[in-house]
């Protein structure tokens, strides 16, 4: 709903245009918002004229209005100036205006109440249409889930800074579930990622890197449908948690690009214990010196191709053969050879899964 913040903005913008003081109170007569210093003597009168079938009233010199949301008082709004005809004038403009505001924060406040409960798969299929519906909101469409997460120090105004930078777009919604993350509901107008980049370096440059806070910024795949926009949410998600432990060094993590590694981070540790230990024994794929774990993370990205590889790493082919020879030696695996490889490597992210879990329970 329409906060007292908003209202108070309001009215100080109406008395700096035209000077007219305002008191906004609730139907009981507690002040909300305000322009004058004392609102002690105004209580009493707007609970009276409240509880009065007048739309308006003159009482003491002072011009008396009420505002509606639809059928129920909302507010009592009261003006004050030496201009009567000026007074009579701006209080029926602020009384609309107030109108107006209260109208659009309630749309507001439905359609952020519908896109949480959406998120979080809190309605019936039946429900997701009707509502969707009674909120103008169209059931297919290109969307994207898209979070932020917030860790370390905050502000606090990170929430309506992100609803700023997508106030323009009435297609895109914005809300959040918890105090640390901000979830963005994105419109897309193809399939592709290219508006979801640009945006998270948006709201990358918007809110910004402090002292003792960072940011990170996950989404989903793309949906057709309304209904599956919990499932992008759940997707940006585990995006966020398994970009902890394999892309610990990316702001900016897909869900599309996890790999196999969203299947590893789903792993009970005793499975992972127990597969460590039927490849490498006693061993560990992380025991080995920093020369060989670099070796064999530049013969991966180079997708097994010695020759590519020694040149990257400036040695002499025969030297990365050997290299190679004596890991196979030590672990039993020929990393030359396609199965052996994928052996290796899914064994190094379980081993990486694992530092992450045990550090978490630490």
């Amino acid at each position: 709903m329409i906060t007292n913040q908003i209202i108070q903005k309001t009215i100080e913008g109406m008395n700096a245009i035209t000077k007219v003081n305002f008191v906004i109170t609730d139907p009981e007569g507690i002040a909300l918002a305000t322009t004058v210093s004392d609102v002690s003597d105004f209580g009493k009168p707007a609970a009276e004229f409240a509880k009065s079938p007048a739309e308006s009233q003159v009482i003491g010199g002072r011009q008396f209005f009420k505002v509606y949301d639809e059928k129920n008082l909302e507010f009592v709004l009261i003006c004050m100036s030496d201009d009567e005809e000026k007074t009579q004038m701006m209080g029926k403009v602020t009384a609309l205006q107030l109108q107006e505001l209260t109208v659009a924060y309630k749309e507001r406040y439905d359609r952020d109440n519908f896109i949480k409960n959406l998120l979080l798969d809190n309605l019936l299929l039946v429900d997701i249409y009707n509502r969707a519906k009674k909120l103008h909101i169209e059931p297919n469409a290109l969307r994207i889930v898209m979070v932020v997460k917030l860790e370390g120090n905050k502000r606090g105004d990170e929430l309506e800074k992100v609803r700023n930078l997508f106030s323009a777009h009435s297609s895109d919604f914005v809300t959040a579930v918890d105090e640390d993350s901000i979830i963005i509901v994105k419109h897309l107008n193809k399939d592709d990622y290219e508006e979801v980049k640009e945006t998270a370096n948006s709201i990358l440059e918007l809110l910004g890197e402090r002292e003792g806070r960072s940011i990170r910024i996950s989404y989903g795949t793309v949906v057709h449908d309304l209904k599956d926009v919990s499932r992008s949410y759940k997707e940006a998600t585990m995006a966020l948690d398994v970009g902890k432990v394999f892309f610990s060094d990316e702001q900016v993590i897909a869900y599309s690009v996890l790999g196999i590694g969203r299947l590893i981070y789903q792993l009970p540790i005793p499975l992972c214990k127990m597969f460590i230990g039927e490849i490498f024994g006693d061993k560990s794929p992380d025991d080995f010196d920093e020369e060989t774990l670099t070796t064999i993370d530049k013969f991966f990205d180079n997708s097994l191709n010695v020759s590519e590889t020694s040149r990257q790493l400036y040695i002499h082919r025969n030297t990365l053969v050997y290299r190679l020879d004596k890991i196979q030696k030590s672990t039993g695996l020929d990393l030359r050879k396609f199965d052996d490889a994928i052996t290796f490597k899914i064994a190094m992210m379980v081993v990486e899964y694992m530092k992450y879990m045990e550090e978490q329970d630490f």
